[in-house]
């Protein structure tokens, strides 16, 4: 799987990236963990909690294009190094702010935007523009494979943090840990190959990003991307709830996402591997349908400290390993020397359906008391992204004959 990776000197490269969306996406898929303290301590109320964390999912997504722009038109290094520098700075500022308003900016916009400026569309751009085409789809599930295991490290970590710390010096600590990411910053902005140059008479960035917009497989992805972002936001942000819901130790919470963490490195491996070998619509398909049917057992099962371990492991196969297809499809549709702008494009996409997972499943707890009818609309919405990706315009992939003995 990564004798690619060996052969193209790109290794460095590849595994820098992904210890950075480790760390960046370690600490904000962890942040459910601390909705209950927050609320605790500040009385605001999980609809409140949750909205400001609505917030961050679409503001994640919205700084996408703009900083994979930044990066595509100046280079990485900057983009990075401020995205880890704000991040910290909003979560050392979380603890400070005693009201909505204060917890929008600080965790809606600070970390978000930070850790959005530290995440996909920028790293696998630039990963995508230093090594050669057969390389890419392993580096990108090597990189998304980081993020996952970042989930892994980061979710007992700050659970015990907040039982050492109290909610308050876990956020500091965090906001610390963060700072650990800029090291790695030099390592993915040199070396490699130079990044891919427009060839003479290519259409720049306004041009191609217009002639995205009107692509229909284009806009496709971004349906079935919207649906991830629903999914994800939501089961990260409302899940510790949900355990609490049904009378379990926040353990249960913890180790569960811990595990969602663990399984997608797995997932994100074997993905990153099988968009050489088969079309990724087909793979985004199968795994949107596989959700479907995950959500629906869970639905059916005792609420029983093992159900939420195997629905996790179940979950994490798929979890965030949508985006090395996704990423390749936007890749092969329109080709890498804009690929941080318009991959980002397409996690704008999904963060939207991010900001709406979080944000009605607090409207759902507040209202109803339970999260039933997000977990139809979850199957629903995941039935809908895999019927979708069918359409996509992707040609079949190329079968090399096998060698005369």
């Amino acid at each position: 799987m990564f004798t690619t990776l060996r052969a193209s000197g790109a290794m460095t490269i590849t595994l820098a990236a992904a210890g950075i969306l480790m760390i960046t996406m370690g600490a904000r898929q962890s942040i459910g963990l601390f909705v209950g303290p927050i609320n605790t301590s500040t009385g605001l109320g999980i609809a409140t909690i949750s909205f400001a964390l609505a917030v961050a999912q679409f503001t994640w997504g919205a700084i996408q294009p703009i900083a994979g722009a930044a990066a595509d038109r100046w280079g990485p290094r900057a983009v990075l190094v401020g995205g880890i520098v704000v991040m910290a700075l909003g979560t050392a500022l979380t603890p400070l702010m005693g009201s909505g308003i204060g917890l929008v900016f600080a965790q809606g916009l600070l970390v978000a935007m930070g850790a959005g400026a530290g995440s996909f569309s920028v790293l696998i751009g630039a990963a995508a523009q230093r090594m050669p085409a057969e390389a890419r789809g392993t580096a990108s599930g090597v990189i998304n494979a980081g993020g996952s295991l970042g989930q892994f490290v980061f979710a007992p970590v700050a659970q015990k943090l907040i039982q050492l710390l109290g909610w308050m010096g876990a956020m500091y600590t965090l906001a610390v840990i963060s700072l650990a990411a800029l090291p790695l910053v030099g390592r993915v902005t040199r070396g490699g190959q130079a990044p891919a140059a427009p060839a003479a008479g290519e259409q720049g960035l306004r041009a191609t990003v217009k002639g995205a917009l009107g692509d229909r497989s284009y806009l496709l992805l971004h349906a079935g991307f919207f649906t991830c972002g629903f999914h994800i936001a939501f089961l990260v942000t409302h899940l510790p709830t949900e355990v609490d819901l049904c009378g379990l130790p926040p353990s249960v919470a913890s180790w569960s996402l811990a595990l969602i963490g663990l399984a997608n490195v797995v997932g994100s491996l074997v993905t990153g591997h099988l968009v050489g070998q088969y079309r990724s619509k087909m793979i985004l398909a199968i795994m949107y349908g596989s959700r479907a049917a995950l959500v629906l057992w869970y639905l059916m099962m005792p609420r029983e400290p093992w159900v939420f371990y195997v629905f996790a492991v179940g979950l994490g196969l798929t979890w965030l390993a949508t985006v090395p297809p996704t990423a390749g499809l936007v890749g092969k549709l329109f080709g890498v020397r804009y690929l941080g702008t318009l991959f980002g494009l397409t996690l704008l996409s999904h963060q939207i359906g991010g900001f709406l997972g979080a944000w009605l499943g607090g409207l759902a707890i507040t209202r109803f008391g339970d999260y039933t009818w997000m977990w139809w609309a979850d199957i629903a919405l995941a039935l809908l992204a895999a019927v979708l990706n069918l359409p996509i315009r992707e040609a079949r992939i190329a079968r090399t004959a096998p060698a005369a003995a």
